[in-house]
């Protein structure tokens, strides 16, 4: 099922379609029974697979291969008012082989899994290799990279969401509904959309590598409308999709964080308050204040700043960007390697430090190991407000004088070749304790802005702007209001050395995306991003309201 057919089926409207937009192209594959989601294939069925492959490409001339074996499950149950609007259950499954032969890489997929097409699908890849070697300045150069022999993982969840029974999933995103209209809404379109990957990876490095991995997203998206003007105003889920099974719906009284103008949630989500909220808060921002525009002080509440994490931290440190290697799609980096090698390079302030992460627990980009056989781990990106790190694997190590990769390599499917791709980027919090109220308390005037929106950045991931889901006024330390029709602008070296304070650990969380866009042909990688609300001087703000006549 192609990503447009899911939405014409699913007639979600504007606002879910909008926050589909990223995630297939994923090669959903064709559709199954729930039950069928079920089944478990051997792994030593896989593993003579792979044996197969790993032999017919040696014996054609491959001086290294990789075998992924894929099993690729998803759900989408999805509602609107009091209406089920669709249920679809897909599974993919089939291999994808990499070779290097005569210094070159070559790759070539097969769903057909008897031992003559794994061969033939080894044997063309190696032929495309040599072809693609005929081209090359300098071969391949694979950083080194130890085998580990039979090993396992899988995501440590405490409910598997595919054995969650429909009837319960169904009325969970009726009752939300029926929970966000009583509030005020007189839309909603709710959905659960769930992720099971089976991932087998082989290699002529000794590697046999079993995983299993699961991801989980329950959104609603909300509007509400002025019966007398015609005027709506929209409030989406501030739900973040995790790397975790359904015991992500289950939030318990730790997970839910009050004080401020709205209830936020750690660790857990709670469908139903958010959606009562939500309904309440689109009715509210109706007849909000619209923004004089100027200059704040912004508080970015996490499920907010995920997000421009992502785009202005996240994207500017893939080595392939750059390196120039996206140029022709995704764009190109303003954090060029002159900027890395000085190794003063002033991103933001000294309170801003960034990390990658392929292990945090409950993320999505949560692996044991990546698509070439690397064992994840943590680095540093920005240490103290300096660049000093970009996201690797294996072919690039040697670019950084690295003597292994990171592990960022990643493939959306079996019939997809694996490159670099983002890991979990997150700021980390501050180190002394200091909650959102303090950061609040010392802004005379700013905004308080939660959830994600629309955005904009150019092609160097340099000059931005964001919108977002709530907003609130702050005059003298205090929540003086709701405002609407605000965006913030600025440019990524500027905005991180506004970064004026961090709350502390006791206020970290996860935002993330399913869908994150790169390569050509495009492919969709889930990552998270975390952080603690944080405080930004002197930003400034539009007005993004369309005034007509």
């Amino acid at each position: 099922m192609k990503r447009r057919d899911f939405i014409q089926l699913t007639g979600m409207g504007a606002a879910g379609a909008a926050m589909l937009t990223g995630i297939p192209e994923m090669g959903m594959g064709h559709a199954i029974s729930p039950e069928r989601a079920l089944e478990v294939i051997d792994p030593a069925l896989k593993k003579r697979i792979a044996d197969v492959a790993l032999n017919a490409a040696r014996s054609k001339g491959a001086t290294y291969t990789d075998v992924r074996i894929g099993r690729y499950l998803n759900q989408f149950v999805v509602t609107r008012e009091d209406k089920v609007q669709n249920i679809v259950n897909t599974e993919s499954y089939g291999a994808g082989i990499r070779v290097i032969a005569n210094g070159g890489w070559g790759f070539a997929a097969t769903d057909k899994m008897d031992n003559d097409s794994i061969a033939k699908a080894a044997e063309l890849a190696v032929a495309i290799a040599k072809e693609n070697s005929r081209l090359l300045t300098e071969p391949v150069q694979l950083a080194p990279q130890k085998g580990y022999g039979e090993v396992s993982w899988k995501a440590p969840i405490e409910k598997n969401a595919f054995e969650v029974p429909m009837k319960e999933k169904v009325d969970l995103l009726l009752n939300v509904n029926s929970v966000a209209m009583k509030g005020g809404a007189d839309y909603i379109t709710s959905l659960l959309f769930l992720i099971n990957e089976q991932k087998y990876f082989a290699s002529t490095d000794g590697s046999y590598i079993d995983q299993d991995i699961h991801r989980i997203w329950p959104a609603f998206f909300i509007t509400a409308i002025d019966k007398a003007s015609g005027k709506f105003e929209t409030r989406n889920t501030l739900s973040a999709p995790m790397g975790m099974g359904y015991e992500y719906l289950n939030a318990r009284p730790q997970d839910k964080i009050t004080g401020g103008p709205t209830t936020l949630f750690k660790g857990r989500y709670d469908m139903f308050e958010d959606a009562r909220l939500g309904g309440l808060q689109a009715k509210e921002k109706l007849t909000a204040k619209s923004v004089e525009p100027g200059k704040y002080d912004l508080v970015l509440d996490p499920s907010h700043l995920w997000l421009t994490i992502h785009e202005s931290v996240g994207h500017p440190t893939e080595l392939d960007r750059v390196l120039g290697y996206e140029a022709n799609f995704a764009g190109t980096s303003f954090l060029t390697l002159d900027k890395w090698e000085s190794k003063k390079f002033n991103f933001g302030n000294k309170l801003v430090n960034i990390v990658a992460d392929k292990t945090q627990v409950g993320s999505l980009g949560a692996v044991g190991y990546d698509d070439e056989g690397v064992q994840c781990g943590k680095w540093d990106i920005i240490k103290d407000g300096i660049l000093v790190n970009y996201q690797v694997i294996r072919d690039q190590a040697h670019i950084l004088g690295l003597k292994a990769s990171q592990g960022c390599c990643y493939s959306q499917n079996w019939a997809d070749v694996q490159f670099q791709r983002m890991p979990n980027i997150s700021l980390q919090p501050g180190k002394e304790k200091k909650s959102v109220d303090d950061l609040i308390k010392g802004v005379e005037k700013g905004i308080y802005i939660i959830g994600d929106g629309s955005f904009s950045i150019d092609q160097q991931r340099f000059n931005f702007q964001f919108g977002g889901q709530l907003f609130y006024e702050i005059k003298n330390g205090k929540i003086a209001g709701m405002l609407k029709d605000v965006a913030y602008q600025s440019n990524t070296q500027e905005f991180w050395n506004s970064c004026a304070g961090i709350a502390d650990e006791s206020d970290y969380r996860l935002g993330g995306a399913f869908g994150d866009g790169k390569g050509q042909p495009p492919q969709s990688n889930s990552v998270s991003h975390g952080s603690s609300t944080t405080r930004f001087n002197g930003v400034n703000v539009i007005n993004t309201a369309r005034k007509i006549g």
